[in-house]
């Protein structure tokens, strides 16, 4: 099921958004909706339970499908934590960004060529559904602000930090901490560049923040963002999950 959630004042997303560029037609992206559709047409939930089950133990499948997670930015570090997580069979999942695929996008994000101009919020559904037609996605197309944090991430037990600039990823960190007492946070910080995998790292700061990355290396000074090192940050980010989901109540 999904679920396109607009904040309460002055949270429209931006009406000439354009919605992906002219595609031959074997190339068009659907409507997500039509692709959900479609895709429990090939496969039933009982068949994906099936498959779920010669592979996770019942506990663990039940955890996951009662979670409810969010993820802020649906970039490098956020598209590929939702599809870890769909992966996972998490049961709900709040997906939040206000920008747009761009070419630029698509080194090290999870978005493909026919998906370039379109809401990210709305290509991740495309895709998601292609994982798991059956989990629940709500969507949210706005920008994050101290303003907006608390309505839109108040009611969820994991948030995931997933923002590209260092001072929104601060203000971020800060706001749901302060904010959203029931809420942990964890967030990705140091990743760029093409260093030892093994520097990605996850440490605990206090009783409700991880953070998952090198801590050290930044886009600057000519060092760039790859694929392999944001998709260890972001593995690192969707396992912390995973473990904060089943310490839960044990």
């Amino acid at each position: 099921m999904e679920q396109e959630r607009k904040l309460s004042k002055d949270a429209d997303p931006e009406k000439d958004v354009q919605e992906g560029k002219s595609l031959p037609d074997q190339l068009q992206i659907e409507d997500p909706e039509e692709v959900k559709k479609q895709m429990q047409q090939i496969l039933s939930k009982e068949e994906l339970d099936r498959a779920f089950d010669a592979r996770f133990p019942k506990e663990m499948q039940q955890k996951f499908r009662g979670a409810r997670v969010a993820i802020a930015g649906l970039g490098g570090l956020g598209s590929n934590i939702a599809v870890m997580l769909a992966r996972s069979g998490i049961g709900h999942l709040l997906l939040v960004d206000f920008d747009t695929v761009d070419v630029t996008n698509l080194n090290r994000q999870m978005y493909l060529v026919p998906h370039v101009g379109m809401p990210k919020t709305r290509a991740i559904l495309q895709i998601l559904y292609q994982v798991n037609p059956y989990l629940d996605y709500e969507t949210v197309q706005a920008k994050v602000t101290p303003e907006n944090v608390k309505e839109l991430f108040g009611g969820y037990p994991i948030v995931c930090e997933a923002f590209d600039k260092p001072d929104q990823k601060a203000m971020l960190v800060r706001e749901l901490l302060g904010q959203c007492p029931e809420s942990t946070v964890v967030s990705g910080n140091g990743m760029a560049g093409v260093g030892d995998s093994n520097g990605i790292r996850t440490a605990k700061f206090g009783n409700r923040l991880y953070v998952c990355g090198d801590r050290t290396t930044d886009v600057g000074g000519g060092v760039g963002l790859t694929a392999p090192r944001v998709a260890l940050c972001a593995a690192h980010e969707a396992n912390k999950v995973l473990q904060l989901i089943l310490q839960e109540d044990s």
